[in-house]
């Protein structure tokens, strides 16, 4: 079978797709407007008939969402199924968004949205603190880095077809999972550096004077103030009792009466 779409079809569409993914995202279909926006220049090249056409949009209209990443692989291979088998594939394009759209949005999520910017956005914006700028070089690079993978993701996802997202079907899970606690390693490793908590009380007797952060708290266990400070947030967070930004304002007041009676310090 002749090719309908060139590269050049398939980077717009692409291009199309992740400027608009989250724009004119909504509570009823979600991506589905932005899919219609980044797939229709190829979608009319696919169906020169109106109503094949009309009826192709109106199919990817439906609810669709996962995360803008990984959704390039499966509108590319989307794209792929509606070239080879035109209005025949619609019911079949449909289902595989539906169904590797959840699966694919676990990766996403945990490589994309937690993990990447957990990791390179810490060490990025700690090289900041310290007043050196390669955190900002480098964090810039990243992301023009990827803005180029992210096309690269929709062309795999075209040429491979279902072949590639159906393969890694049983193996997402153990990915994600394996991903999650190289996350958390991370993380955990980071608090030290990132996290500020010092006693700045002495407990004194006499003559005899026992700073309670190096003499008692560090003995213990070093930074563990700033450990025990992230678990209870993680806490707070994992409860969804307190939104982020109460707890952030929380942990502000908190700091500053604490650091005006003595009892915390830098």
């Amino acid at each position: 079978m002749s090719k309908i779409l060139n590269k050049k079809d398939i980077n717009k569409a692409a291009f199309r797709y992740m400027f608009m993914a989250c724009n004119i995202f909504n509570y009823e279909n979600q991506q589905g407007p932005a899919v219609v926006y980044g797939l229709e220049k190829s979608l009319r090249k696919i169906y020169p008939k109106d109503e094949d056409y009309k009826a192709s949009l109106n199919n990817h209209f439906k609810y669709f969402n996962t995360t803008t990443w990984m959704a390039n692989l499966l509108l590319g291979a989307s794209l792929a199924m509606e070239e080879k088998d035109g209005v025949k594939s619609l019911d079949t394009v449909q289902n595989f968004k539906t169904g590797m759209m959840g699966p694919l949005a676990g990766i996403g999520d945990t490589l994309i949205w937690v993990l990447y910017p957990t990791i390179m956005g810490s060490i990025s914006a700690y090289m900041g603190l310290q007043g050196n700028p390669t955190g900002a070089i480098i964090w810039l690079c990243l992301n023009i880095f990827f803005l180029f993978f992210r096309f690269k993701l929709f062309s795999i996802g075209y040429n491979s077809g279902l072949k590639l997202v159906t393969a890694l079907g049983d193996k997402l899970s153990v990915f994600t999972e394996a991903a999650s606690i190289m996350g958390l390693t991370v993380v955990g490793a980071l608090i030290p550096s990132v996290v500020k908590m010092k006693v700045g009380l002495v407990f004194q007797t006499g003559k005899v004077k026992l700073p309670i952060q190096k003499e008692i708290l560090d003995q213990i266990m070093p930074a563990l103030l700033p450990a025990l400070l992230t678990f209870i947030v993680y806490r707070l967070i994992a409860s969804k009792k307190l939104s982020v930004i109460k707890i952030i304002f929380l942990i502000i007041i908190l700091a500053l009466v604490l650091s005006y009676f003595g009892i915390l310090t830098v």
